[in-house]
């Protein structure tokens, strides 16, 4: 399985590798889930919530992301659907090598 610093900054997959972005992971890998989104980086901020499993953190990128965009709760997607995963395009899987860029 891949580091949680490897999955957030994740852009996408060669066979069975991710393919990871070093620079955006050393500058930004140690942030916290909200530390992530006060920074507007909502994709990452989404990645480390689902990697850690935390349906709280999951909402608060949400609600950090709907306010910033201006959805009203009944417009924005749910937490718990997976329009989330869709916007972010952000789903576990299990790799295990990672490649950086």
């Amino acid at each position: 399985m891949l580091s949680r610093e490897d999955f957030v900054f994740t852009i996408g997959y060669d066979g069975p590798a991710a393919v990871v972005d070093k620079q955006a992971k050393k500058k930004y890998g140690k942030f916290s889930t909200r530390e992530l989104a006060e920074k507007g980086l909502f994709r990452a901020a989404y990645s480390s919530a689902v990697f850690a499993g935390n349906k709280e953190e999951i909402a608060l990128v949400a609600d950090a992301y709907n306010a910033l965009v201006g959805k009203s709760s009944s417009e924005a997607p749910k937490v718990d659907t997976p329009a989330m995963e869709r916007l972010f395009g952000v789903t576990l899987v299990a790799v295990n090598r990672a490649v950086y860029l």
